[in-house]
């Protein structure tokens, strides 16, 4: 049976179509969401019926994320996503590292079982837990405090659509969507209770809200990258 939709997570969905949020995507399978192949091998499943036995039987080499029983290949990232993900994470790295905080700022891959339940198993791109009860050996258990998503053409709308309402709806508190082609950084911020959606330049230092705004995120220097990179 179809996992109902809760009601946060229409609230949720309602709010941010309401804020015209919209993306055009390439039309070539490049720039789909890829549902795994390796899901063949488990032809007596159908896709919404996975679990994390599924998905620990799949090859090491085989980089999928499992979210509500789908399997979700993962491409390789560019060298241009890699580059704003590695320097993100410098960043809040260092930021916590001065403050002396107990948080922690991991990047991609680490498992997060983020419902704490057997079907869903995601790999965000950048993520800070504050919790660490939650930080076991083989994962993340439970909801990070903060995640990045960096968009690529075979990933953006499940990280736009999908990824949104399982990290809210499961208690992420702050959830950035980072753009390096239009150049723009979406702040989904639970912090103070209710949802509230924010769209940032990368010309501005872009405020981390779990830490009450005294951690700014600088795109400056990624962007100039990035474009020098698509420039060759």
């Amino acid at each position: 049976m179809k996992k109902q939709e809760t009601q946060e997570n229409q609230e949720l969905r309602r709010e941010t179509e309401k804020k015209g949020f919209t993306y055009e995507q390439p039309e070539d399978a490049a720039g789909k969401d890829m549902v795994c192949e390796a899901a063949a091998q488990y032809a007596y499943k159908r896709q919404g019926e996975y679990t994390l036995e599924d998905y620990y039987a799949l090859p090491d080499e085989r980089r999928v994320e499992l979210i509500d029983g789908i399997f979700y290949d993962m491409a390789s990232p560019y060298t241009t996503h890699q580059i704003a993900s590695a320097e993100i994470w410098r960043q809040l790295a260092e930021f916590i590292r001065g403050k002396g905080g107990s948080c922690r700022a991991l990047f991609a891959p680490v498992d997060v079982q983020l419902d704490c339940d057997d079907k869903t198993m995601v790999q965000p791109d950048i993520l800070v837990l504050c919790d660490r009860e939650k930080l076991i050996k083989r994962c993340i258990y439970g909801a990070p405090d903060f995640v990045i998503e960096i968009l690529s053409d075979s990933t953006a709308r499940k990280d736009m659509t999908v990824k949104l309402w399982k990290y809210l709806g499961a208690g992420v508190r702050e959830y950035w969507i980072v753009d390096l082609q239009q150049e723009k950084v979406i702040v989904h911020d639970k912090t103070g209770g209710d949802c509230r959606t924010s769209i940032y330049g990368m010309d501005q230092p872009v405020p981390v809200q779990i830490f009450e705004g005294k951690c700014q995120i600088r795109f400056e220097e990624i962007c100039e990258e990035v474009r020098a990179i698509r420039a060759k």
